[in-house]
């Protein structure tokens, strides 16, 4: 029972880190339809700035937050003046975004240099407790609680507001929204770097999470935020939430029980749940309508 529990908390940590930079892409690419392959680079880029703010600060509160801004910057350069000529023209987007990450990369070892670079938590969120016999990471209870609140958030921003009904009525017929007198350009921006913010978010805080990275970490998370919207479905932060935790468990329990399956379960996952539901876990199939 105690191994359970922790390869659970490990699960859902890891799942709540994956949420994170999967919900950015979820919003950019599910709602707004743009295929953007430069997400990783941006969620690297939040992790070296914003890991490179908390040891010159010494305020973890810093870091996080710079490594956000980070994310917000950069989705903004981005959507302003690559992303804006493409839209509606998938080829063009995964070819310029590609690009994009390849420079991105690219300026993350001449700025912090391509060694390996080592992070660890605040005073306050290091080591461990125990309940009963478990033992209970801080770490990993903080990033549960702040992935938790981000969904929540984020939820509600997009079904509770409305900014976000505007979001989904410009996703769903944009001359609409024009003709009542809102600039839906100006509206997809905020989408574009509220979702580059959250890839930001999400790196800087899983520096502390696995102690060393390089600048790599940007393609080794792509493609698993990709495979995460996918299972949870295109439209849908809950089932991005619901994809994230999925992968985040089975990567846990499969680490542990079945090692060698460890490299393959993400794409085992996402055939299975395609080959049930072919929309994703909260998708909606259009051939119904």
């Amino acid at each position: 029972m105690d191994l359970w529990w922790s390869l659970t908390i490990n699960g859902l940590a890891t799942g709540f880190l994956i949420f994170l930079l999967a919900a950015g892409l979820s919003l950019i690419f599910g709602l707004m339809g743009v295929l953007n392959f430069a997400h990783g680079g941006v969620f690297a880029w939040g992790a070296y700035a914003g890991i490179w703010a908390y040891a010159a600060s010494g305020n973890f509160a810093i870091g996080v937050a710079c490594g956000a801004l980070a994310g917000a910057v950069l989705g903004f350069i981005l959507e302003k003046t690559m992303i804006t000529p493409v839209y509606g023209n998938h080829l063009q987007q995964i070819l310029i975004t590609l690009g994009v990450m390849i420079v991105l990369g690219e300026l993350i070892k001449t700025v912090f240099g391509a060694n390996p670079q080592g992070a660890q938590p605040p005073r306050w969120l290091a080591g461990s407790f125990t309940v009963g016999d478990v033992v209970m990471i801080k770490y990993r209870l903080f990033v549960i609680a702040a992935g938790a609140l981000v969904l929540a958030l984020l939820y509600m921003l997009i079904h509770r507001t409305k900014f976000g009904l505007l979001v989904r009525a410009g996703v769903a017929n944009r001359e609409m929204v024009e003709i009542l007198g809102y600039d839906i350009r100006n509206v997809f921006l905020f989408v574009f770097v509220l979702g580059s913010a959250l890839a930001g978010l999400g790196g800087v805080l899983m520096g502390p999470y696995v102690g060393v990275f390089t600048p790599a970490i940007g393609m080794e998370y792509q493609l698993l935020a990709f495979v995460v919207v996918v299972i949870g479905g295109m439209e849908s932060i809950l089932g991005t939430a619901a994809a994230a935790l999925l992968v985040g468990l089975a990567n846990a329990y499969v680490a542990y029980y079945v090692p060698p399956l460890t490299a393959a379960v993400n794409m085992l996952l996402m055939i299975s749940v395609l080959a049930l539901r072919p929309e994703g876990l909260f998708g909606v199939n259009r051939g119904e309508n």
